[in-house]
């Protein structure tokens, strides 16, 4: 049996430098836990002389990953580049063509390719291990495949951006606006320093839903997107009106199925303050399944950051040394299916709408009657207005409706004369 392997990592960024540097100082509690020796033989990036924390061995350095797969013995490839075609998609199709064991952190190459590379690992008999690529250190995806592998599961949702929930936890808690808390979250690394927009419009929850729902369900990737929205349009005065309806704003990604049908969606969502994932606050990561006979399991850490990615790539890469061989989704390429989508237009929920309209005689009126010829159940309401400018906030909580009729019903307020923007509208989930 083999006793030792050679690593390459490919991509040096935050992470890729935390996790070299981690395996160079953990080498003999690997071989502690593993009984196999490590050696790391190749370390590729753009440029070699970046400046970085440690130091590099440019000995082993390649700045064109594909000479690596060429010119040295490889066991196990780390992919860390983090983009979904390019270069880390081809590497990682050489890699595993050349019989070569890949880990990797990159969800947005999963989500998209996951599918295929799979099938390539399980004909070259070779691992395809993906556990950071989704709430970081928490061990979710290994949870779904190992610890919970004949269980019936109905549901799974979570907060699996830290980047939004500290944003919505910082404006809920300092009043502050959406501006200068990604400011803040930029400065402190939460954020994308340059463009943060794949994790504000739901891009990168959607990419880890897409995941969860094929080890959950058994069925292919699906390529189309039921719903996807952001938390760029939540201003203060949300979080004001929501706590005194004894609400929270959350972005959830959620995957169920519903007559069969996989419903796959990204939002925010008002969840009531007494629940547990209405208690998660700043860059914390929390995933809740729903099982049968499991029941409810609540795994909860660290979502992002390199410390949390580098724990759960050194999990998998101790997996492979162990000898686990296993499908990278559970079970063989063959046996996952494609579901069939739900209709969105027929999701049943009650509603959030919060309307800026002009302060005057008949406003309210108008407003109520839109409501009512869409079919749409007033559950509450509450009118809070601005005196100086002649302008009201007016807050409705519907009772529950279905999608189709709430989007006629914003297209009908947005025509209204006395409504001076789009209305705020946010899905009440129930937890």
């Amino acid at each position: 049996m083999k006793k030792n392997f050679n690593i390459a990592i490919v991509g040096l960024g935050q992470i890729g430098c935390y996790l070299l540097n981690e395996l160079n100082t953990k080498k003999k509690d690997i071989l502690i836990k593993t009984g196999k020796k490590i050696n790391i033989v190749a370390i590729s990036a753009k440029n070699k002389n970046k400046k970085r924390q440690f130091k590099i061995n440019k000995k082993i350095f390649y700045t064109n990953p594909l000479k690596i797969v060429k010119e040295k013995k490889i066991d196990i490839l780390i992919e860390a580049i983090g983009s979904s075609d390019g270069m880390s998609k081809k590497i990682v199709e050489i890699a595993l063509k050349n019989k070569i064991h890949v880990v990797t952190p990159n969800k947005a190459l999963i989500s998209k390719h996951g599918d295929y590379l799979a099938k390539l690992a399980e004909v070259n008999k070779v691992n395809l291990e993906f556990e950071a690529s989704v709430g970081g250190g928490i061990p979710i995806l290994r949870t779904i495949k190992e610890s919970l592998a004949t269980n019936k599961i109905k549901k799974v949702y979570g907060i699996l951006n830290g980047t939004c929930n500290y944003i919505l936890s910082e404006m809920e808690e300092t009043k502050d606006s959406f501006a200068n808390v990604l400011s803040r979250a930029q400065k402190l690394g939460y954020a994308e320093p340059v463009n943060p927009k794949l994790d504000l419009n739901g891009y990168d929850a959607l990419a880890k839903i897409k995941i969860l729902s094929s080890l959950a369900f058994n069925n292919k990737i699906s390529k189309s997107i039921n719903l996807m929205e952001g938390i760029e349009n939540i201003e203060n005065k949300d979080f004001e009106i929501v706590d005194q309806l004894n609400y929270r704003i959350k972005l959830l990604g959620i995957t169920e199925l519903i007559n069969n049908q996989l419903f796959e969606r990204v939002h925010p969502c008002l969840v009531k303050k007494n629940t547990y994932i209405g208690n998660v606050n700043g860059v914390m990561n929390a995933v809740i399944l729903n099982g049968k006979p499991v029941g409810e399991s609540v795994l909860q850490g660290e979502g992002a950051g390199p410390g949390p990615t580098s724990s759960a790539l050194i999990s998998d890469l101790c997996s492979i040394l162990k000898g686990d061989i296993s499908y990278p989704f559970g079970i063989s390429t063959l046996l996952r299916k494609k579901i069939s989508k739900f209709n969105i237009s027929n999701h049943l929920c009650s509603s959030y709408f919060r309307i800026e309209a002009k302060d005057q005689p008949g406003v309210l009126s108008s407003i109520t009657k839109i409501f009512a010829l869409n079919k749409i159940s007033i559950k509450n309401l509450l009118q809070k207005p601005n005196k100086k400018n002649k302008k009201a906030s007016i807050i409705i909580i519907t009772h529950k409706n279905i999608e189709k009729n709430y989007q006629n019903l914003i297209s009908n307020l947005i025509k209204n004369k006395f409504v001076l923007k789009k209305p705020t509208f946010i899905r009440i989930e129930k937890v």
